[in-house]
């Protein structure tokens, strides 16, 4: 059985538009989309989209850009959050975070991008997508406000020594770098964080336990590996292995 996952998408006024369906990488929503829903409330075109949603007003059509506006370049020194999306060979995107203090993504005299990368779990799928398909989607937030900021480009992997010294961290140099020349740029409204209470403390939950050994746990299916031994490694790199 295909497990789906589904996207609620909104009306300004709160009303619900449709879902979007996502399957599991490797799994073709077109040969299976039949199974999950009933075929005659897929929406295939995009006629049938702006049917439902309608169409953008003048003043959103003129907020997209292509370059970075000052406005822009402050949001990004305000940063300390970012989400990275790259597409593999196959075609499948890959999004992962980076965090660091504020500004640690910096924006060169061009304009472009230069995201550091610092010790992380080696997989670099993203360093690897980027060697196939340059194309990258960024969508930087700042604490406490509800806009956010998105841009396209294509990226390049570097390991200018001089580059990774200016992007330093506690002393310690920038292992790679990715550096994206922007070809759309725009803020996003808040609206998506104002409906998630993101910036509410009082509206958090306080979770203790970590999904991320539990689940690891429950794959391996290890006597070595155990929740428990999962979590205290996980503590120990958080430790000693941010720089």
């Amino acid at each position: 059985m295909i497990a789906y996952y589904a996207i609620l998408e909104r009306a300004a006024d709160g009303s619900p538009l449709g879902i979007v369906l996502l399957a599991p990488a490797g799994i073709s929503c077109q040969n299976n989309l039949e199974d999950a829903l009933n075929s005659e409330y897929i929406i295939t075109d995009e006629a049938q989209l702006s049917e439902i949603l309608g169409d953008p007003s003048e003043l959103v059509k003129q907020k997209v850009g292509y370059t970075l506006n000052d406005a822009m370049k402050e949001f990004i020194r305000r940063s300390p959050l970012m989400f990275y999306s790259t597409i593999d060979a196959q075609g499948l995107i890959d999004v992962s975070p980076k965090g660091d203090a504020p500004g640690f993504v910096q924006v060169d005299d061009e304009g472009k991008l230069l995201i550091p990368d610092r010790p992380g779990n080696k997989l670099a799928y993203g360093y690897r997508n980027l060697l196939a398909n340059p194309a990258v989607g960024l969508i930087f937030v700042v604490p406490t406000m509800t806009e956010t900021l998105r841009v396209k480009g294509t990226a390049v992997v570097l390991n200018e020594p001089d580059i990774l010294q200016q992007l330093s961290a506690r002393g310690k140099p920038a292992i790679l770098c990715a550096h994206v020349t922007v070809t759309e740029c725009f803020f996003h409204c808040g609206k998506a964080m104002i409906r998630s209470d993101i910036w509410k403390p009082e509206r958090w939950q306080a979770y203790t336990d970590s999904l991320l050994a539990k689940g690891l746990a429950n794959q391996i299916q290890s006597d070595e590996f155990t929740e428990k031994v999962i979590e205290e490694a996980l503590d120990k790199s958080y430790e000693e292995n941010l720089y």
